[in-house]
């Protein structure tokens, strides 16, 4: 018999927790909805139960006589002839439930995609002053670093014995081109106006310019001091030399930034990737101007992903012709993205532009060559960009409406055509998250009303009605009668009630891990108070397992710090503790029958102080930061079931 899925068991214990949860709220915490539950256009209910303690069976509505809560109706005594994976409740019971639908729509999403990072020199725009010749430093005009200065300025006078020989050399040339103007010999007189070319060219190479080396020979002598001058104006940001220093040919000796133009280098995480493109405009601000705006362009992307951080540097160019931007001042900045049809970032501003691939601030309506570097202009759409005509509206659904588990996407459809209203579950195929909203691939079209609100609370009532969840295609198994504790724990083993409820612990924990993942407070509040009622009732009686004890008055406490959290923050803070004695629960009752529990940890939790969790499937889904950086992470260790020697390679 094939085994079944264990995401898949993980999945729909999640979802009956979470049900319980739902139960204790408002959506079946009225008698009046189980009223009109029973009498608007459904069969006649004619035995209720308790979700958590089936055995009850009553002819009519009311509290369970063992733990008070609302009873429902049981299965096959009051549904609608719908599917199995359909759920038809009232009007009034949808707005207890707090159920709301929205129609699947076909439009551009507009998303803004936040990052960090700080200011930088623009490479293209440093340069080194060094000596083009060995000789004595006689003179720095540059004192120290930060001086200003413009291109041609004099910044060294340098006594170079080679450099004045050369001269000599000069001097020598040009009196014997004279002398032998009048030769007869044309042989000679060209060999002697090469020689002056070829001192010439010399010179130039040992640093002098043009005008230098008119004067050398209008005074017809070498000149003992040679002046360095900056190729370019800036800001001396090195003073490699001091004054009377002796150098060798290509010793640096002062290095000068031009600060009109620099770079911002920001980080871009993974999950964002789709929506940075070359080329795009971005909104820089900086801790020393507040909300002062300065525009860039982004002039690279690296092709390679840092494996930490999970995050690829972007950069990009901002002009500073005001000098009000420092170097290593850090910058927040975002980028505007419109996204069509696949994928596409879609553009009105470029439609019919050309645009240089190494400076994409330079945009032309004609094909042609870039001003700054000469390279030819490419078209914007060969960059990943279209036009508004050139591409259609996607299909997208809020982000609400989203179920996902593993590799499964899931929204609630409302049936059409029903006198009640109906849903029943949709698999569908997403693309990247936009902003608050899925890219559908497949599964729904325009105009369908799924549901944006309460889905977590439809699919969790589908189990309580004894029907299938649509987060998994097969129903969980029955736990074996009694299960040993771990091998090398010295604890007796556990009834089959206790570890039953233990392994209700373990999937509740889940859930207020999923839910933190999913960046999901309200969830995360929800189940972790079910948790904690969940701890409280677990019946100890005969085990003699003080530890056990003590430990599940731990989580219980942390299940009820978090649940008392107002911020996610919080909650993560407090899930940090939580998972810590959840684990030692590890240790003392095995996981659940069948079920392998992953532990995860992220160093850069809590300020790059790091902390773990577990969870129940091998993918990485953080805590910590959620849809920030939801794969950061590595799995140091495997709870669970043994099959093979990949498994034990695994725990190790």
């Amino acid at each position: 018999m094939k085994r079944p899925n264990i995401s898949t068991k993980v999945v729909l214990r999640i979802a009956a927790l979470l049900a319980v949860a739902f139960l204790i709220g408002r959506y079946t915490g009225s008698k009046e909805s189980d009223e009109h539950m029973a009498h608007d256009g459904a069969v006649a209910v004619t035995s209720w139960t308790c979700s958590m303690h089936p055995q009850i069976d009553l002819p009519e509505p009311g509290k369970c006589p063992l733990c008070g809560m609302d009873l429902i109706p049981r299965k096959g005594s009051g549904s609608d002839d719908i599917g199995e994976r359909m759920m038809s409740m009232s009007e009034a019971a949808m707005k207890l439930a707090e159920v709301r639908t929205a129609p699947v729509e076909r439009k551009f999403v507009d998303i803004e995609i936040p990052m960090v990072g700080r200011v930088d020199y623009d490479e293209t725009r440093v340069k080194t002053i060094s000596a083009w010749t060995a000789g004595r430093l006689d003179r720095l005009f540059v004192d120290y670093t930060g001086i200003p200065v413009k291109k041609g300025d004099h910044l060294v006078e340098i006594y170079s014995p080679e450099l004045y020989t050369a001269q000599e050399e000069l001097l020598q040339a040009i009196k014997s081109e004279k002398e032998l103007e009048d030769s007869e010999n044309d042989s000679i007189r060209m060999t002697a106006k090469a020689t002056v070319r070829a001192v010439r060219e010399k010179l130039k190479l040992l640093g002098l310019n043009a005008d230098q080396i008119v004067g050398i020979e209008l005074q017809e002598a070498p000149l003992v001091h040679t002046e360095i001058t900056a190729p370019i104006g800036g800001i001396v940001i090195n003073k490699h030399a001091k004054e009377g220093m002796y150098v060798v040919t290509g010793s640096p000796i002062y290095t000068v930034a031009d600060l009109s133009m620099l770079w911002v280098q920001l980080d871009a995480y993974e999950s964002d990737l789709a929506w940075i493109k070359y080329g795009q405009d971005v909104d820089i601000r900086t801790e020393t101007y507040g909300d002062r705006v300065f525009r860039g362009w982004i002039s690279f992307i690296d092709p390679v992903l840092d494996p930490t951080t999970r995050t690829v540097k972007v950069r990009v160019v901002v002009e500073n012709k005001a000098g009000l931007l420092r170097p290593n001042m850090f910058a927040r900045a975002s980028v505007k993205a419109r996204v069509g049809e696949d994928d596409v970032v879609v553009t009105s501003n470029l439609e019919g532009k050309w645009i240089c691939p190494m400076h994409p601030e330079v945009v032309k309506d004609e094909a042609g060559d870039c001003d700054v570097c000469g390279m030819a202009l490419v078209q914007a759409g060969q960059i990943g960009y279209v036009s508004n005509k050139e591409v259609k509206k996607p299909i997208v659904v809020p982000a609400s409406a989203v179920l996902i588990t593993g590799k499964r996407a899931i929204v609630y459809r409302k049936v059409p055509g029903r006198e009640r209203p109906t849903f029943e579950g949709v698999q569908i195929v997403i693309g990247p998250r936009a902003g608050d909203y899925y890219i559908v691939r497949s599964g729904l079209k325009e105009g369908e009303d799924i549901v944006v609100n309460g889905n977590f609370k439809i699919d969790s009532a589908l189990q309580l009605m004894a029907k299938p969840s649509m987060m998994s295609a097969d129903d969980m198994p029955e736990a074996e009668n009694v299960q040993a504790a771990p091998a090398g724990n010295s604890a007796p083993a556990l009834s089959s009630d206790t570890q039953k409820a233990l392994s209700d612990i373990t999937f509740a924990y889940f859930a207020v891990q999923s839910a933190l993942a999913q960046d999901n407070g309200e969830h995360a509040k929800h189940t972790s108070m079910v948790l904690g009622k969940l701890v409280r009732g677990v019946n100890l009686a005969g085990t003699e397992n003080g530890a056990l004890e003590k430990l599940l008055r731990e989580i219980a406490k942390a299940s009820e710090n978090l649940g008392e959290q107002m911020t996610i923050q919080k909650q993560r803070e407090q899930f940090a503790a939580l998972s810590s004695s959840v684990e030692r629960l590890l240790g003392i009752a095995a996981p659940p029958p069948e079920t392998k529990v992953y532990k995860v940890f992220c160093p850069m939790a809590f300020d790059n102080k790091g902390a773990s969790w577990l969870q129940a499937g091998k993918e990485v889904m953080n805590p910590y930061f959620g849809s920030a950086m939801l794969h950061c992470g590595e799995v140091r260790k495997v709870f669970g079931e043994r099959t093979g020697e990949e498994d034990q390679h695994e725990s190790r």
